[in-house]
């Protein structure tokens, strides 16, 4: 296959790794990047099938300003809401692009890891089974892709997660153990399943690699920037240093907002959502934080 990766970030940069094994990759980035085939944005889009790991917050303006349809099937890499619409990245997609050509990938998948070429599984979701067959398919061994059709499913558990591992993050940097972090994201599932639901995505989607399996990673890991973000709060940090320490995208900041926005427009139950959204957004306490969800 001929491939084309708009972003160069380190999940670009580790799904570049992987399907240039077996196909034709060339990628492309705003900031200019010392990679073999790092080519233009025109050369990227002349590709019948395309890679997107723009961050979300970001998704709906570049589309906008910079793509050209030639009918091209992408597959959309990158998780969360937009925290000024509420609006999912399939609803965003959508505007610009034929539901019948888009995919989305999801699933437990550090970039480090995949970069490393450790055993990784990840699921594929698309309206259209052969869009979904053809990025499958062109997996490196190493991979094991699975396809499926909720896409509503896989949206919501992919940017849901990011927000469940920033208060994981939390549990762990103030020492509440085990027991605490594994009722944290025990909960933190369930909370995401009822609002996956609510939206019409299948129960079974968040018990899957997408759903459970990205979730338990996410949460409870350094390589996670999100449960990074946690592990700042924890440690008395504001936001700004956190962030400048980062020096990435951390999707849950934003998504923890837009899902406090939903909540309180369709009057949904989200406590853990809304608890990280007071720790960022109105400088509510960490430690009061565990204490209204824990105690």
């Amino acid at each position: 296959m001929k491939i084309g990766i708009i972003g160069a970030g380190k999940w670009g940069q580790a799904l570049y790794h992987a399907y240039s094994k077996n196909n034709d990759v060339v990628i492309f980035s705003r900031t200019p990047r010392d990679i073999e085939n790092f080519v233009s944005l025109e050369e990227v889009l002349d590709r019948e099938f395309i890679i997107m790991t723009i961050p979300a917050q970001s998704v709906r303006g570049w589309l906008k300003n910079n793509f050209v349809d030639k009918n091209q099937k992408i597959l959309v890499a990158s998780k969360g809401i937009e925290a000024s619409t509420g609006a999912f990245l399939n609803e965003i997609y959508s505007d610009f692009i034929d539901d019948e050509r888009l995919a989305y990938i999801s699933g437990p998948s550090f970039a480090k890891e995949v970069k490393e070429e450790l055993p990784t599984a990840l699921i594929i979701s698309s309206t259209n089974s052969y869009v979904s067959k053809r990025f499958t398919e062109a997996l490196p061994t190493f991979i094991k892709g699975y396809i499926d059709d909720d896409v509503v499913g896989a949206e919501v558990a992919g940017a849901y997660k990011n927000v469940i591992a920033i208060a994981g993050g939390v549990a762990d940097g103030l020492g509440l153990g085990n027991n605490a972090r594994a009722a944290l994201i025990s909960r933190g599932l369930v909370e995401m399943c009822r609002f996956g639901e609510y939206y019409g995505a299948k129960t079974e989607t968040f018990l899957s690699l997408g759903g459970a399996g990205d979730l338990f990673l996410t949460a409870s890991s350094k390589l996670s920037r999100n449960y990074r973000v946690g592990l700042g709060f924890a440690n008395g940090k504001n936001l700004d240093e956190i962030l400048e320490e980062l020096g990435e995208v951390a999707e849950g900041v934003p998504t923890a907002k837009a899902l406090y926005q939903i909540a309180q427009k369709e009057n949904l139950y989200l406590p853990i959502a809304n608890e990280v959204y007071k720790m960022i957004e109105e400088n509510k306490s960490p430690k009061d934080i565990v204490r209204d969800l824990l105690i």
